[in-house]
């Protein structure tokens, strides 16, 4: 007897289990490092690397160790914790802190203050033209790529490979980033959580562990230097005119009593202002109230602070009196009785 075809079909299809929905694909990453070498400047060098990877896989040992975290691992490691993986390894024979385990890195990144500390010879910088992504939200052209031996353990349980290094000319806290061609050669596996990088070893698995206060004092440091780079870029936008001359807003000027003239804004009222002003900014002080004026927004109902008195001490206190009736005596502030 024949089977019917369709039947057959139909019969497969609810055997088979429901396919989940495939969610929506994510935006991107932000501030990752993306770009550079890793498959090389053009169409040639990519199909190579292709071609290599497949023979590797092919040829992987069957008796290669398997890697796994468990509760061993956390020992030693302060937590709760939300650390970036910074590790010491050894590139070229020199032994270098500070290195950043950056899985999403499409490139592994040496920085120009440590390539310069280290004497290369017999290694050669090659010329690459791919830019790089992802440093502090802009663009970067790397100073070129080299081929060095990595190497990651220590006694019987370490291992070597060469792997491609881009050297960038940027500020940052690292000496170096290990990213995903380092991980790869090394077929390395990473926890942050547990502060550590294990690979095997043949059937042996050889393992890194992090560097807690190293990590957190980068990490200091990076956010130091945005702070900084923030207030030197705000300063340099805020700008003024000051007497015909551009000068940043927040700045002091002291202007000597001999360089000053008398001007009038109202009846009776006198102001002392800098012979040199700027007659743009002269003609504000003539203004009526009536054509501009400047008012606090209060809302209805608010109530006014009370501060419980504070003492600085018997010196302070003579020079903060000082400046209080320097201020009466100009008139620029009066006593004020409050009810409660």
């Amino acid at each position: 007897m024949r089977s019917n075809p369709r039947s057959d079909l139909g019969r497969r299809r609810e055997q088979e289990p429901e396919r989940k929905k495939t969610s929506p694909p994510a935006m991107g990453l932000i501030k990752m490092i993306s770009g550079g070498s890793t498959d090389g400047d053009f169409n040639r060098a990519r199909k190579s690397r292709s071609r290599r990877d497949c023979m590797e896989v092919e040829g992987m040992r069957r008796n290669e160790a398997v890697i796994g975290f468990g509760p061993e691992d956390l020992k030693g490691i302060n937590l709760p914790h939300n650390d970036a993986l910074v590790i010491q390894d050894r590139v070229a024979n020199y032994d270098i802190l500070r290195v950043f385990v950056d899985s999403s890195s499409s490139v592994n990144v040496i920085f120009k203050d440590a390539f310069t500390q280290m004497d290369l010879q017999g290694y050669h910088l090659e010329a690459i033209e791919t830019a790089l992504f992802g440093f502090a939200g802009h663009v970067v052209y790397p100073e070129g790529e080299i081929v060095l031996p990595l190497t990651l353990g220590s006694q019987d349980l370490k291992k070597t490979v060469m792997t491609p290094f881009t050297v960038v000319d940027s500020p940052s806290s690292y000496n170096i980033i290990l990213g995903r061609p380092a991980m790869n050669e090394l077929r390395a596996v990473a926890s942050t959580y547990h502060q550590k990088i294990k690979f095997p070893v043949g059937a042996r698995v050889g393992e890194v562990r992090g560097d807690q206060p190293s990590s957190r004092k980068c990490y200091m440091e990076a956010v130091q230097a945005d702070q900084s780079k923030t207030k030197r870029e705000g300063k340099r936008a805020r700008v003024d005119e000051v007497g015909g001359r551009v000068v940043e807003k927040g700045e002091v000027h002291f202007v000597a009593e001999e360089e000053q003239e008398v001007v009038e804004v109202g009846p009776g009222q006198q102001i002392r202002v800098a012979r040199d002003l700027h007659p743009s900014t002269r003609e504000l002080t003539g203004i009526s109230p009536l054509i501009s004026e400047h008012q606090l927004n209060i809302l209805p109902g608010s109530h006014p602070v009370k501060q419980k008195k504070r003492h600085f001490g018997p010196e302070k206190d003579k020079v903060i009196d000082e400046h209080i009736r320097d201020l009466l005596n100009a008139g620029h502030i009066r006593e004020v009785q409050f009810p409660t």
